[in-house]
């Protein structure tokens, strides 16, 4: 029987296509760039281009990562939104730092960005909660996620109230609903290179300057 490190490295591994791309010749701050690398994967029709790793520290200081989706990006940061009294969101509370990662694997293409995070005001998380399909909402006001589950049927119990609820009160929003944002200060744009000799350009926010030095970086 093959070993698994054996089946492992006969994975077929940089299997994308990368599209041209000069470091050269790239806008001065990270913004539009991500954008325009995020809707190059959406035209590509890339599955789920807004999927990403979100990567935040633990109070014993261990890492802790998941996959949620990007609701958007504007020169102010990357936006996602979450309960705050998940575990990310605790997270989140007590130490405000993460990173995102995507990688777009058809493309060749992986962004890495880290920085600070900060929470929106009530108004804007209300309008975020409320763009969300009826069910998304009915789990979220149920509100126990990341809680041990007794029993499977505890949940269709507590959706099914909450779908009551959301039929006799449309606009009800979790009090919980958290939208995001992270403030950039470190943005990295890896395109993938079948030779090994990755491209690399990295953006970093100079303190207190707080503008963009951009750089390239070795494999």
């Amino acid at each position: 029987m093959t070993d698994l490190r054996t089946r492992l490295r006969a994975v077929p591994t940089l299997t994308g296509t990368p599209p041209a791309f000069d470091p050269a010749r790239t806008p001065e701050t990270p913004h539009p760039l991500f954008v325009e690398w995020l809707l190059a994967a959406v035209d590509q029709q890339i599955p789920e281009p807004c999927a990403a790793t979100l990567s935040t520290v633990r109070a014993d200081g261990r890492p802790n990562a998941r996959v949620l989706i990007l609701k958007d990006v504007t020169e102010d940061g990357w936006q996602f939104a979450s309960s705050s009294t998940s575990r990310k969101g605790e997270e989140l509370a007590a130490t405000p730092y993460a990173a995102l990662t995507f990688y777009w694997i058809p493309l060749g293409r992986q962004v890495r960005v880290l920085g600070t995070v900060e929470a929106a005001d009530p108004q804007d998380s209300a309008r975020d909660f409320l763009s969300r399909p009826a069910p998304a909402r009915a789990e979220t006001l149920a509100g126990r996620q990341s809680a041990v589950l007794e029993d499977p049927a505890d949940i269709e119990a507590a959706v099914a109230e909450q779908v009551e609820r959301l039929n006799a009160e449309p606009g009800v929003v979790a009090s919980n609903w958290t939208l995001y944002t992270l403030r950039a200060d470190e943005v990295e744009f890896w395109q993938a290179d079948p030779d090994r000799r990755h491209l690399r350009l990295h953006y970093r926010l100079d303190d207190p300057t707080l503008r963009w030095t951009k750089e390239r970086l070795w494999p």
